[in-house]
């Protein structure tokens, strides 16, 4: 399988080449599910400068083109991450609201196929893990 490099994936998917796009991709491909803020501040720390708006468009363009996935976590401010074109799950801490990944169980599509779809074609289901991560639950003991 051919790596494809960042430029050649925005410009694939109809979007401008830029410094700052191109730093947004390689924060959110090495960070650990960023919000905004986190994307913002660590762009601006290689790039010297960005406003959060543009990575708010960097990122909605990014998403719709599927390049980067965007998470909402309920109750928190939505993540975003590199990891694409998987069927994977999150979980998510109660306590500091880190988020992991979680692949699926192999061989089973969970929630893909609901009870009554309500004449929805159902394409995409995301599943959502809660509880409390390793360095909360050791904190609290």
């Amino acid at each position: 399988m051919a790596v494809v490099d960042d430029a050649t994936r925005l410009r694939t998917a109809g979007l401008r080449v830029t410094a700052a796009r191109l730093a947004i991709l390689e924060v959110i491909r090495t960070g650990d599910h960023l919000d905004v803020d986190a994307i913002t501040r660590q762009v601006r720390a290689r790039t010297g400068r960005v406003t959060m708006q543009a990575v708010y468009d960097a990122v909605s363009a990014m998403t719709r083109a599927g390049i980067i996935r965007r998470i909402e976590p309920a109750g928190h401010p939505a993540r975003y991450e590199a990891r694409v074109g998987d069927d994977h799950h999150h979980v998510v801490c109660r306590g500091c609201g880190a988020v992991a990944d979680v692949d699926r169980v192999a061989g089973h599509a969970l929630c893909l196929r609901p009870a009554s779809d309500t004449g929805f074609l159902v394409d995409e289901a995301e599943v959502t893990f809660w509880g409390i991560c390793p360095r909360c639950a050791s904190r609290d003991s």
